[in-house]
């Protein structure tokens, strides 16, 4: 698993402000000086807001290893993460990833007029009380971010936590609510509900299950139980041997609210 460079795990981490709105302390900020130091995400554990379901001050090494699975995928969904000291104490860090603002991979639409080609999720009311629909675009780099959202049981699949790059590529980010043993998975991204999943991807995600009982399994284990590593790799498994994207289950909500 490649680590990050020494500057980034060591180099001065100096706060340009905070991200809002962010249901835990999110800051903007720089590692180094000059006008090419990389900008990056901070979030120390010392602002993870306690949860009932997740064990307190885990958040931020979910969050890496939800990019350590990503990495081992080669799918690029996550940017680069990892933990390091900063301002506030310990906490993960992320290369900063800018988006297009004029694309949307998720979005609300009036009621039945989702654009041609992209996948419808449901129905719902708006702010002024309008009809509208949650559907999101119908491409393969959404598509994997899908797969990976599975694999890692994310809880927060929200449509903001969607990062759309000006090369049509897309990547993932949050992910402090993955992993857990039991069926999380809350997501915008049910479009493709019991459709068959790529046999390139899923030939990906019978890899990841074999990785996670060595390499990757051992580089999760700085994060994750080993219980929970397990499980995801029974997710791997039940994934391959299913073949089709899963359908909500159990009686949590299915989708992250807000949606975006």
């Amino acid at each position: 698993m490649n680590a990050p460079s020494r500057e980034l795990a060591e180099g001065e981490l100096s706060l340009q402000g905070r991200i809002m709105p962010a249901s835990n302390a999110t800051f903007l900020g720089v590692v180094g000086e000059g006008e090419d130091a990389p900008k990056v995400v901070y979030k120390p554990i010392s602002g993870e807001r306690p949860l009932w379901d997740f064990p307190h001050g885990t958040l931020a090494g979910r969050e890496v290893a939800a990019y350590l699975v990503s990495e081992a995928s080669g799918w690029d969904v996550v940017p680069p993460t990892w933990l390091r000291d900063g301002p506030h104490g310990p906490g993960m860090v992320q290369l900063w990833r800018e988006p297009d603002p004029d694309q949307a991979a998720v979005d609300l639409v009036p009621e039945g007029q989702a654009p041609r080609g992209w996948r419808h999720v449901f129905d719902g009311i708006d702010g002024r009380d309008q009809p509208v629909s949650l559907v999101h675009e119908d491409t393969a780099p959404l598509h994997r971010m899908a797969v990976l959202d599975v694999v890692i049981n994310n809880a927060d699949r929200k449509g903001g936590h969607v990062l759309e790059m000006a090369d049509g590529h897309r990547h993932g980010v949050d992910h402090g609510v993955t992993f857990h043993e039991e069926h999380k998975l809350r997501t915008v991204l049910w479009g493709w509900l019991g459709e068959p999943i790529d046999e390139d991807e899923l030939a990906v995600v019978q890899r990841l299950g074999v990785e996670l009982s060595g390499p990757l399994g051992e580089a999760l284990a700085a994060h994750l139980t080993d219980e929970e590593i397990l499980a995801a790799a029974k997710r791997c498994r039940r994934l391959v041997d299913r073949a089709v994207m899963p359908a909500p289950r159990g009686s949590m909500p299915a989708i992250p609210w807000p949606p975006f």
